[in-house]
């Protein structure tokens, strides 16, 4: 088969100008919580926040808005981080012994991260380094001096190292070694032949000429640069942990391997100090080491003891705690991931006398927790950012645009109720001002989870707010009791501990997570669906309120003989009244029967009807009524798979035997089948390549070789599966008459149309809805059908149910005739309505073996005109990329490089939005959001404002920069591919073959993104004819 095109010499000027002004591809804010962070660093000046991680990227975060992103050159773990206080720079030191400077600059009144300096600490003078081993110049600390000029650089020889600063110039002539420090040290305070690794340097809080040296073999010692001597010795007995200095510099405290801490005093004679005390809190049995120690003055009372570790080896050596003391009142702070580090947010003015501290941030594997000090009984602040989004494994998203106000002003509430415990103190990392204009409009992001919530997140702006949490465990009978949150502690039981944190990644059961989510944003209605087949559908209460909840099981099997459900049990509800609190309170289950994986849902309110589908048919329920309209098998005699479920252990080893003899048989009877080289057919083939190598026309321009689209056998396994489900009002029995309709669509490539009898308002109560089957659509590649939408006579899409009765939207165009777009996995098709007759066809899986996996409706306007804008369908692909196609033409416009095609996870996660912009994960707790329209782009515009003593300094590197006037950097841990500006996203027919019928043609120009022509000649007579069985008469 071979396809000419003739195309015109060039593209029309005009239109690639407006696609400049309506498309545009930037990846801009990540949303959730760091994957696997390795640091953490606080600037009290700028009251800034930053987090890195083992990939090398870098966040910095101050007021909500604030946000900076930077990625290492090299891919490693950034092992420590240390904030030039008020200078907006940065120090981080990565596990190849390299540090970093970072450099907060401006350009086009935004400010944005830079790297500026790259330092590698040389090995030890005087000795060849193929001797020395690495390890000794390894660098375990830095400590920055308070004048932000000085870098000290404690190693694990012992050393201690003096980086000027900026400049990233070793000060040889202050360097510290072993050697000088054991000569001033008496031979009883000798730990052995070596003091071990430097653990901690504390500068001096009065004296920053005043430095204080931890060894980890247990030996602290005060050192003086100007004099170069030792001035005070302290010796314990076990391995040192951390250091601590007390405010006014008369004593420190230091933490231990044994679980102790100890608190020295600090005087000017050269003599055996002794502890003031020797404490081990959570003795006498055999404790983990204390890993950091804090000291806070207050003038409230007692001084803060704030430390991480400690805890009884034998009971609970496995915890991961931070304990907080003042006096007599203490608390364990039970993390449910590792500790990573922490901080204090504290007054710095040197004139104070009293730490006073308001906050304590810790960074744990899994999240960050805040604590409010200031307030009695310590409780904890909500971030506005970094919410651990996989608090709970996320299973599905949704995103829904135009919040009304009303219904977001319930929610915000809702949430607050839910909450009452919380601190209402304001976040105290509030550092830089956010620029970026306030939200238009309001938006919701909806993840669904493996213990069967729902989140709502506000998603308007750069942060991403956690609103409201639903669940829906309470409503069955589960082991665990869904009513309480963590279990706290009798006032008796020791240690104190306190659970903190909502990271909770063990889901009680496997059937409550959520596979599908509906929500009408005009009626507050909303429909969850699970992985047990349980549709359950909610509505808005502000109210507490108590309610039993009706059930009504569906039959999706409808009795067909030979199929014995084999996975798992459906989940039981509970009997009897039920408590629900203020939210989204349930008001009736749907159970499917076989409770298989919802793989479908659709809501209409305005007919008060719901429908689901499954891997064994499709359902529509009345859920006014409560009564079920429709129950439609979509099995076939050979989809066993179906009957296993998702959970089933035989499942997979089924799947791969049965593919495992599928290939041998083809395989010989391919061998059997393969012509002799001496053949009339290979003879015939021959003398075709030999034509195909020969030059054509020189004015006939060759499309690229189309693959092959093979129809798909249809005992396929799983054929059933209902992939999409949609509810429309238009033509089905004629043109003159529409009407509620439903349209499904299976992994077979069959679509079902029904007609629905919905009964007006008035006799809601007199009649039920009926579903009369209208048409029946085959298509003859049998593609898995991802999605259908129904396109009025001016080719728009529908409006959402209700939005055109409360004049939010214009009434849809009835007069002209109505079209069906019909989107497989391997093409796009356009037919007329009522008749289904093909109109427009786009194959998107003849190039590169492309197939769908994402679908979305787009508008998007102008930048240059506020009156002008267009619908279009964007698809993502199973290789990453992004298709933007106008409607109904089918015309391609752009291609875009987003996600890497290796990862499955991020191209399975991804939701489009209604104003063109996108979300999906690249790791399980972050969300990547881009935006592909020129005007609707949600990025960080910010700036922060430094101390005018700062020297500006040029970059060295131009990898994480962002000059664009966009702060948005490439994170190591993403999944996106590197987008060339050399590379044309602007799209010909190139990336698909794009088939006409006649009945299309009209006198549009061929520009016009309406249009639906091109100019081909297709001389195989490759046209695919569907089978459409027509079950309604014209009326």
């Amino acid at each position: 088969m071979m396809k000419f095109r003739f195309r015109r010499p060039g593209n029309d000027p005009q239109r690639e100008k407006l696609k400049l002004e309506l498309f545009a591809f930037n990846k801009t804010v990540e949303h959730g919580f760091p994957n696997q962070p390795s640091s953490l660093a606080h600037d009290p000046k700028l009251r800034l926040m930053a987090i890195a991680t083992k990939s090398g990227a870098l966040k910095i975060y101050g007021v909500p808005g604030v946000e900076f992103t930077g990625l290492h050159k090299e891919t490693g773990t950034v092992t420590q981080m240390h904030f030039l206080p008020g200078q907006g720079r940065l120090l981080s030191l990565l596990d190849d012994n390299t540090i970093h400077l970072w450099e907060i600059n401006q350009k086009n009144s935004y400010s944005f991260l830079d790297e500026v300096r790259t330092f590698r600490l040389p090995g030890r003078p005087g000795f060849d380094g193929a001797n020395v081993p690495p390890s000794i110049t390894r660098i375990t600390v830095i400590m920055l001096r308070s004048c932000s000029k000085l870098a000290c650089l404690g190693t694990e020889g012992g050393g201690v190292y003096f980086l000027d600063l900026p400049s990233m110039q070793l000060l040889d002539d202050r360097t510290l070694l072993q050697d000088e420090v054991l000569q001033g040290v008496p031979d009883d305070y000798k730990c052995g032949k070596a003091l071990g690794p430097v653990e901690s340097l504390q500068e001096h809080p009065a004296d920053p000429d005043r430095i204080l040296i931890g060894y980890s073999r247990g030996l602290v010692l005060l050192w003086g640069q100007s004099t170069r001597q030792v001035e005070n010795l302290f010796l314990s007995n076990q391995q040192l942990e951390s250091l601590s200095w007390e405010r006014s510099s008369k004593t420190f405290v230091s933490s231990h391997s044994d679980g102790s801490y100890m608190v020295w005093p600090v005087n000017n004679a050269k003599s055996k100090n002794q502890p003031i005390t020797s404490s081990i809190p959570y003795g006498p049995f055999p404790c983990k080491a204390i890993n950091k120690i804090l000291w806070r003055t207050s003038e409230t009372g007692s001084p803060f003891i704030i430390f991480n570790g400690g805890m009884p080896r034998a009971s609970y050596g496995d915890r991961h705690c931070i304990t907080i003391m003042q006096g007599k009142a203490q608390v364990t702070l039970d993390f449910t991931s590792r500790v990573i580090d922490f901080f204090t947010v504290h007054n710095i003015d040197p004139d104070q006398e009293y730490d006073n501290p308001r906050a304590l941030l810790v960074l744990v594997e899994e999240e960050l927790v805040a604590v409010d000090l200031q307030t009695p009984g310590w409780p904890t602040i909500t971030p506005p950012y970094l919410a651990p989004l996989h608090s709970s494994a996320i299973t599905c998203s949704y995103h829904i645009s135009n919040i009304p106000a009303k219904l977001w002003e319930r929610i915000i509430s809702a949430g607050k109720q839910q909450n009452p415990q919380l601190s209402t103190v304001e976040w105290p990392i509030n550092g830089g001002k956010n620029l970026a204009p306030e939200p238009v409009h309001n938006g919701l992001l909806l993840t669904g989870h493996e213990d069967g919530t729902v989140r709502f997140w506000d998603a308007s702006g750069v942060s991403l707010k956690p609103l409201y949490k639903l669940a829906t465990a309470n409503i069955f009978q589960t082991d665990a009791d869904h009513n309480e949150g963590f279990p706290q502690c009798g006032e008796e039981e020791w240690p104190p501990f306190r659970k903190v944190g909502c990271f909770d990644p063990y889901s009680d059961d496997p059937r409550l997570g959520i596979q599908k989510i509906s929500l009408c944003k005009y009626s507050s209605r909303l429909v969850v669906a699970g992985t047990a087949g349980q549709v359950i559908v909610m509505e808005f209460n502000d109210e507490k309120l108590e309610r039993k909840i009706s059930l009504s099981t569906v039959d999706l099997l409808q009795d067909r003989e030979g199929f014995t459900w084999k996975g798992h049990d459906r989940l039981s509800p509970k009997g009897g009244l039920i408590s629900f609190v203020g939210g989204f309170q349930p008001s009736f289950l749907v159970q499917c029967i076989p409770p298989a994986s919802v793989t479908a849902v659709a809501l209409h309110t305005e007919w008060q009807l719901v429908a689901f589908g499954t891997s064994h048919g499709f359902g529509i329920f009345d859920y006014h009524r409560q009564q079920p309209v429709l129950a439609r098998c979509t099995l076939h005699p050979n989809d066993s798979l179906a009957m296993e479920g998702p959970l089933s252990r035989v499942k997979s080893l089924k799947k791969s035997l049965r593919q495992s003899f599928r290939r041998i048989r083809k395989s010989r009877v391919s061998g059997k089948k393969r012509p002799s080289s001496s053949s009339p057919t290979s003879k015939v083939q021959e003398a075709n390549a030999k034509l195909a190598e020969q030059d054509g026309p020189c004015d006939v321009e060759v499309t690229p070789v189309q693959r092959r689209i093979e129809p798909r056998s249809a005992d396929d396994s799983l054929s059933g599966v209902v992939r999409c489900l949609y509810f429309a009002d238009t033509f089905l029995r004629d043109a003159t008459h529409h009407g509620p309709t439903l349209w499904a669509g299976t992994n077979a490539g069959s679509v079902y149309a029904y007609a629905l009898e919905v009964p007006s308002r008035e006799k809601w109560t007199e009649r039920s809805t009926e579903a009369v089957l209208g048409k029946e659509i085959q298509l003859m590649h049998r593609a898995p059908v991802v999605s259908i939408a129904v396109l009025d006579g001016r080719g728009n899409p529908l409006p959402e149910p209700l939005e055109v009765s409360r004049d939010l939207a214009k009434a849809p165009e009835m007069q002209g005739s109505h079209s069906v777009l019909i989107i497989s996995e391997e093409q796009f098709k356009v037919f007329t309505l009522p008749r289904v007759s093909a109109k427009t066809k786009f194959k998107l899986t003849a190039h590169e073996g492309s197939r769908v996996r994402k679908l979305g409706l787009m508008n998007f306007p102008s930048v240059a005109s506020d009156e002008y804008s267009e619908n279009c369908l964007v698809c993502l692909t199973n290789l990453g990329d992004i298709h933007i196609f106008t409607i109904p033409g089918l015309r391609p416009q752009m291609r875009y490089d987003c996600i890497r095609k290796e990862d499955i996870s991020g191209i399975a996660s991804c939701v489009f939005t209604r104003t063109g912009q996108g979300f999906y994960l690249i790791s399980p707790s972050e969300f990547e959001r881009f935006s592909l329209s020129t005007r609707n782009i949600t990025e960080p515009r910010c700036v922060v404002a430094w101390e005018s003593t700062r020297e500006p300094l040029s970059s060295v590197s131009s990898l994480c920069n962002n000059l664009q006037g966009s702060p948005k950097v490439n994170r190591a841990n993403g999944t996106h591919k590197i987008q060339n500006k050399d590379e044309s996203n602007s799209l010909g027919a190139t990336d698909g073959v794009m088939e006409d019928f006649p009945l299309a043609l009209s006198q549009t120009p061929l520009d016009s993104p309406i249009s639906s022509t091109d100019i081909t000649l297709d001389a195989s007579g490759d046209m695919t004819v569907e089978d459409v069985k027509d079950y309604l008469p014209d009326c």
